[in-house]
C-alpha cells in the first residue's frame, strides 16, 4: 500500500459511525442491541418521493445529471427557501450536492488556505472539525456549556474571531444538543458578525424542520438580510424527509462562492443522482403536512426519554428545543467501575461499557468537543426507546 497523505493525519473515522458499526457487528453476532448512537429517522421515505424517482427511471431519466441540479429541483429549492426561510435566491445561486456532508465539504475546499480559521461553537457535529483540517483550515472551537443550554454566546464569539478566522459555522438546531436559537439569541450572534465584514458564515440548518414546544426556527441570512451577501445556507432532505440514503443537500448563496463551490462539484463528484434528484423535487414540492405531524412524534419521543432518564440518579439533561438527540451529563458517574469490572475513566469509557454489558449504543460527549457527556439519539420506537432506558438506567445503578 502507498503511504497515505499527510491530510489524513488528523482526520479521524467518526464515533457515531464507529459505535453503529459496532451496534451491528454485535447485532450480527445474534446479540439484541440498542441503537440509540445514529442520526437517522426511523420513519419512511413519503411514497411520493419514491413515486417520483420511479417515474423518472421508467421516463429514461438515468443519463448524466446536471452538476449544479436539475431545472426542476432547483426551481423547488428556491420555492422552498422563500415560503421556509424568507430568503430569496435566483436559481444561479443555488446548488445541489451528495448530501449536507458534500456541501460543506466542496465549500471549505473552494475557500481554505492553509492556516484559515473556522470557528466552531461546540460541542459540534463529529465531521465540521475534520472536514475544515482535511480543506488546510484550522478549527476554532468555541465551548458552549451546559448553563447556556450549549448556545453560542456573542461574547465568546467575538473573542474567537482573528484577522485569520474565514468562516463561521453554525447548526441550529444542532447536533449532538438539540439545542436552537431563537431569533433574538440569532440576532445578538448577527450584531458580532456585522462588525467583522470580511468572515464569512455557514449555517447548517439540516434540523429546521425538527422543532418543539412551539419553538420557531430562524436561518441568520432572514435574521440579518445585511449578511446574506455572504451567507452560505446548507439544507438537504435527510432528516426532515426520512432521505438519508438518497444523499441529497443543496445550498444558497452569492454566486461567485455557489460558481466556485460548483468547481470542486465537477472534479470530485458530478451531479447528484437523477432519481433522486426526481424524489427531492417531489418532497420539496409536495405537500408539508407531514413535517409537523413527524415532528409531533419526535417531541413524544423527547419528553418519553427526559422523563425515563430524570429518573435515573445523578444524570441531569438540558431539554433540547429540537433535533433529535439528548445529550446528558455523566460527570455523577466517572470514577465509578462497572459490573463487568471497566472503570469509567471518561465518557469514552461510559459508552464503551454500556455497550459491551449492557449492548446500548451511544456516542460519547468527546467526539462533540465536550466531556462528560453522552449523546442519545431518539430517532427510533418508544418501545426501542424504553427498553434502551432500562438498560441504561440499570447500567447505571449497578456502578460502584
Amino acid at each position: 500500500m502507498p503511504t497515505t497523505a499527510d491530510r489524513l493525519k488528523n482526520v479521524s473515522v467518526s464515533a457515531s459511525v464507529a459505535m453503529t458499526q459496532k451496534a451491528r457487528e454485535l447485532t450480527a453476532q445474534g446479540i439484541k442491541v440498542i441503537s440509540l448512537s445514529s442520526g437517522e429517522p426511523d420513519f419512511p421515505t413519503p411514497a411520493h418521493a419514491i413515486e417520483a424517482a420511479y417515474a423518472a427511471a421508467l421516463g429514461g431519466d438515468t443519463k448524466y445529471p446536471a452538476i449544479e441540479g436539475t431545472p426542476a429541483l432547483k426551481l423547488a429549492i428556491q420555492s422552498k427557501f422563500k415560503r421556509d426561510n424568507n430568503l430569496d435566491y435566483d436559481v444561479s445561486q443555488i446548488l445541489v450536492a451528495g448530501g449536507g456532508k458534500q456541501v460543506i465539504f466542496n465549500a471549505m475546499l473552494a475557500t481554505l488556505n492553509p492556516g484559515d480559521e473556522v470557528v466552531i461553537p461546540t460541542p459540534a457535529w463529529i465531521s465540521y472539525a475534520d472536514i475544515v483540517k482535511f480543506a488546510g483550515g484550522v478549527p476554532v472551537a468555541v465551548p458552549c456549556n451546559q448553563a447556556n443550554s450549549f448556545k453560542l454566546q456573542a461574547e465568546d464569539l467575538n473573542a474567537a474571531i482573528t484577522p485569520k478566522t474565514k468562516w463561521l459555522l453554525l447548526n441550529y438546531p444542532s447536533n449532538p444538543t438539540g439545542s436552537a436559537c431563537s431569533r433574538q439569541e440569532m440576532t445578538a450572534i448577527a450584531e458580532v458578525m456585522l462588525q467583522h465584514p470580511d468572515v464569512w458564515i455557514m449555517t447548517d440548518d439540516m434540523y429546521e424542520h425538527l422543532i418543539y414546544d412551539g419553538f420557531e426556527f430562524c436561518t441568520i441570512a432572514d435574521v440579518e438580510p445585511r449578511l446574506y451577501e455572504r451567507t452560505l445556507t446548507v439544507n438537504g432532505v435527510s432528516k426532515a424527509y426520512a432521505m438519508t440514503g438518497w444523499r441529497m443537500g443543496y445550498c444558497g448563496g452569492p454566486k461567485d462562492l455557489i460558481k466556485a463551490v460548483s468547481n470542486v462539484n465537477t472534479q470530485n463528484s458530478g451531479g447528484v443522482c437523477t432519481l433522486t434528484q426526481a424524489a427531492a423535487t417531489a418532497v420539496l414540492n409536495g405537500p408539508q403536512a407531514l413535517l409537523a405531524e413527524r415532528a409531533g412524534l419526535y417531541q413524544q419521543r423527547r419528553d418519553f426519554v427526559l422523563e425515563r432518564l430524570a429518573k435515573i440518579e445523578g444524570m441531569t439533561c438540558h431539554k433540547p428545543e429540537g433535533a433529535f438527540y439528548l445529550f446528558p451529563n455523566i460527570a455523577h458517574f466517572i470514577g465509578r467501575i462497572s459490573r463487568g469490572g471497566r472503570k469509567i475513566g471518561n465518557d469514552t469509557d461510559f459508552c464503551m461499557a454500556l455497550m459491551e454489558e449492557q449492548h446500548v449504543a451511544t456516542v460519547q460527549g468527546a467526539a462533540y468537543g465536550l466531556s462528560p457527556f453522552v449523546r442519545l439519539s431518539y430517532a427510533t420506537s418508544l418501545e426501542t426507546l424504553g427498553e434502551g432506558c432500562d438498560r441504561i438506567a440499570e447500567f447505571c445503578a449497578t456502578l460502584r
